[in-house]
């Protein structure tokens, strides 16, 4: 066990054992002080993504920044690599959505079991699809809050159509119009598959995933949250329809949401539409400060 000290938190290597037996390697980030202190878990976005939101030089940053000012307001965290990513063992590809939402169930048992944790004042908090499964999460073990950055709240489908018709609206009409159809039919095939991982245009994509993803509808689940939930999404996030905070706060009673002026899907605020042509520069920024700080102050008294 690694532990580092700074001037506002602790981080300590903590592996949540899955169902399977897998370990999912994490970092256990501990404000300063004695505990046992409340906690949140950190779930990243849709990709091959490791405990930062980080998936090789596509860099989003999101973990460490999170759990230092979760820390500077009293609130330990744990964030994980994903099977196949960074210290986890396993083959991303062959990972399927509902895999990822049973580790992430995983990995809050052992974050409620940590000795310097208070067990019964751990919340979940997830990004994109992170967010989708701390919406599962809300539904079904019972955290003390939620805070659910970018998540949608349609069907895997319906979410992904939207974003396609987004982005076909930032292309000329010839193009937009190749784009849609290439994008059906390989979403045809993919939910036609059968098998964990395919061939798809001669690169191996993770089938089972794209299956599980495209089938999930978040609405019933979200029915049946009674933790407090805090849900924000950008206005110009174009990965998610900002509208489906509307339905986030029709189904869970007493919702908190908010629509962030500017806020892209990254996080990170622009001027310009927030179109994903725009990412590679948005990333050379950091996760807006006072996004992070907004969340740990709604947090802390939830979970105290």
């Amino acid at each position: 066990m690694i532990q580092a000290e700074t001037t506002v938190a602790r981080e300590i290597d903590l592996a949540a054992q899955a169902a399977d037996g897998v370990l999912l390697a994490g970092t256990l980030t501990l404000p300063t002080g004695p505990g046992p202190h409340p906690a949140v878990l950190c779930l990243p976005g849709s990709g091959k993504l490791d405990r930062d939101s980080n998936a090789g030089k596509l860099r989003m940053d999101l973990g460490r920044p999170l759990a230092a000012t979760l820390a500077r307001h009293g609130i330990a965290s744990l964030r994980y690599d994903r099977r196949g990513v960074g210290a986890t063992p396993g083959d991303w590809h062959t990972v399927g959505f509902l895999d990822n939402r049973a580790d992430a169930a995983a990995a809050l048992q052992a974050l409620r079991g940590h000795p310097e944790v208070r067990g019964r004042a751990v919340g979940v908090l997830g990004h994109s699809e992170g967010a989708v499964h701390a919406m599962w999460l809300a539904a079904h073990t019972h955290p003390a809050a939620a805070v659910l950055l970018a998540g949608y709240a349609r069907s895997g489908e319906a979410a992904v159509q939207w974003q396609l018709g987004r982005l076909a609206e930032t292309m000329p009409r010839p193009l937009s119009r190749v784009l849609r159809r290439v994008a059906s039919k390989q979403l045809a095939r993919v939910s036609a598959t059968t098998t964990d991982a395919a061939r798809m245009g001669g690169i191996r994509v993770n089938a089972k995933w794209w299956r599980e993803q495209l089938a999930y509808d978040p609405r019933a689940d979200l029915s049946r949250i009674q933790a407090p939930v805090f849900a924000i999404t950008g206005r110009k996030d174009v990965q998610v329809d900002p509208a489906d905070l509307d339905v986030i706060a029709n189904l869970v009673p007493g919702a908190r949401i908010r629509r962030v002026p500017d806020l892209t899907h990254l996080l990170r605020r622009t001027d310009g539409p927030g179109t994903v042509f725009g990412y590679r520069k948005l990333l050379r920024r950091s996760v807006e400060d006072d996004l992070l700080t907004g969340i740990a102050q709604w947090l802390a008294p939830r979970l105290s």
